[in-house]
């Protein structure tokens, strides 16, 4: 009975957390969470911080373009040899 009790009452705390976040959302002017992610801070865009996440997909893309598998050609002498 007791572990009845405690589950209603964290049911109960759950849906009370989650209807203060659903009316922030509704009420709010824009009506979505805050931005905390570092790439949307004016301020550290200013002091040119980036978000280490979004550098490494960036950099990731520059080392794709770079290594093109198709280029690379093996040289003839090397095939006819082990022919």
């Amino acid at each position: 009975m007791e572990t009845l009790k405690l589950v209603l009452i964290a049911i109960g705390l759950m849906t009370f957390v989650v209807l203060g976040l659903a009316t922030q959302i509704l009420f709010k002017k824009e009506g979505k969470f805050p931005n905390y992610h570092i790439g949307g801070n004016k301020h550290m865009k200013e002091r040119g911080v980036s978000c280490a996440q979004s550098y490494d997909k960036i950099e990731q893309a520059k080392a794709r373009k770079e290594l093109r598998f198709k280029q690379i050609a093996l040289d003839e002498t090397e095939t006819e040899s082990y022919c």
